[in-house]
């Protein structure tokens, strides 16, 4: 026992070794066949601003002043009426990403609110152009997300498991005057966002076509508010016959957060309670945010990432790790997650603070998850919980995974998203802290189902 906790004592002294690498997952492509095809259609002010102009090697420039290795470009906003401008700017995208290899990633645009036209653009762009995903916008000509006609379009994405990055345009129909006192990208954007995926989680798209993965813009806009309202209103909807059946679990699986626009360790902090650290990406929103900007942004994030307690367990996560694995970049140039990595052993402590008036119950939950996690789990190694004696509302769990896949397999069983779900309201506050092992042949030893 003694040699167990001076191990333990050893892992919570380690340092963590963090790259500096990262992958941008919020960049947009301003092409020439797109300005002029919206200023044919005198909508170049559609969104209330002007387009910023794009260059290719100043975004490279900005990229390698930055160690930013790869960027995944979207179409921007509005939406051109031209499905051939946005089969051109798909193609333009495909070329681009050939000219630089590894630097970038392409998600197509559709020519919605054109369904069957979409399905044959989705199909073309992911089977012919190999591009890594479909960029969605909230809505195309007020055809929102979630609407019963998009199934089919959800349809063929699921089938090729495609991953989708969501960006909010102008609401439609728009109060021109809200838009001229408060502009777009400063409230609306976000409500948009909130919007469209509320539709979807009101009619459980995402839990129906499970393989389409959905990268959320600008920090998930207003969904730390808006989830749990709607879950504590779920029942009288139903009871109302105004919603169906709603699998909050499976939808909310199914989300990916970029941090562009105004992160910090607060909103990243509300972002954690709808969802886990491995669905949170880097994002810059490139070119719309001027590059200087950019870079004082990505300094402050590994600042706070690095001195924050609770968050410095993330860094590489963020950075680039969850997007490699998000687009399953294990074999391409963006990648540095080795084999070797993936076998490593993942050594947490998790700092909780409970609540007063929920220990008990919280106690149960994690007393039942553990137990329930080591009996089923083969590589689950430890989940040890312990209670500080003069404050017992201070619990510590040291958790051992074989490995990443493990880690990222035990996320997902129902036992661990029953007591996710059901602690929320009873966790003051979470610390995941990494360590690194130092003798992992005595780890071996000391849990025998290790393999």
């Amino acid at each position: 026992m003694k040699r167990l906790f001076a191990f333990i004592f050893f892992l919570m002294s380690a340092e963590i070794i963090m790259s500096q690498k990262i992958i941008d997952v919020h960049a947009h492509l301003i092409t020439d066949d797109f300005v002029s095809e919206l200023k044919k259609e005198n909508r170049l002010l559609d969104e209330g601003f002007p387009l910023p102009k794009y260059n290719i090697e100043q975004h490279i420039k900005w990229m390698d002043d930055n160690n930013v290795s790869t960027s995944v470009l979207t179409l921007a906003a509005p939406q051109p009426s031209s499905a051939s401008t946005i089969r051109k700017n798909n193609e333009e995208a495909a070329s681009l990403k050939q000219r630089y290899p590894g630097r970038f990633l392409i998600c197509a645009a559709l020519p919605l609110p054109d369904v069957d036209a979409a399905i044959k653009e989705a199909i073309y762009a992911l089977d012919i152009l190999k591009a890594d995903g479909i960029k969605l916008a909230t809505n195309v000509a007020g055809q929102y997300l979630g609407t019963p006609e998009l199934d089919t379009l959800f349809s063929v994405l699921n089938s090729r498991k495609a991953v989708v990055i969501l960006h909010p345009h102008r609401p439609e129909p728009v109060n021109k005057q809200v838009m001229q006192q408060t502009p777009l990208a400063m409230q609306e954007y976000l409500s948009e966002t909130t919007r469209a995926v509320a539709n979807m989680f009101s009619r459980n798209v995402l839990a129906r076509y499970p393989n389409v993965k959905i990268v959320i813009p600008h920090c998930g806009a207003y969904l730390p508010l808006a989830v749990p309202r709607m879950k504590s209103l779920t029942a009288v909807m139903q009871a109302n016959k105004l919603v169906g059946e709603i699998d909050w679990q499976a939808n909310l699986n199914s989300l990916y957060f970029d941090l562009a626009g105004a992160h910090s360790p607060e909103v990243i902090r509300m972002m954690l309670t709808i969802t886990t650290p491995e669905h949170i990406l880097y994002g810059s929103d490139y070119p719309y945010v001027a590059p200087q900007v950019l870079t004082a942004g990505i300094e402050r994030m590994k600042k706070y990432l690095a001195e924050e307690p609770d968050l410095m367990a993330y860094k590489d996560m963020f950075f680039h790790q969850n997007a490699e694995r998000l687009f399953n970049l294990s074999d391409g140039a963006a990648t540095t997650v080795t084999n070797k990595e993936k076998d490593d052993m993942i050594v947490r402590i998790a700092e909780i603070e409970v609540f007063p008036e929920f220990l008990n119950e919280y106690l149960e939950y994690a007393t039942e998850v553990d137990r329930l996690s080591v009996e089923r789990e083969p590589g689950v190694i430890c989940l040890f919980p312990t209670q500080d004696p003069a404050d017992s509302c201070q619990i510590r769990i040291l958790e051992i995974y074989a490995n990443d896949a493990v880690y990222q397999a035990h996320l997902k069983t129902g036992h661990f998203q029953k007591y996710k779900q059901g602690t929320l309201k009873m966790v003051k506050s979470l610390k995941l802290n990494t360590m690194q092992p130092m003798d992992k042949e005595m780890m071996k030893a000391m849990f025998g189902k290790m393999k």
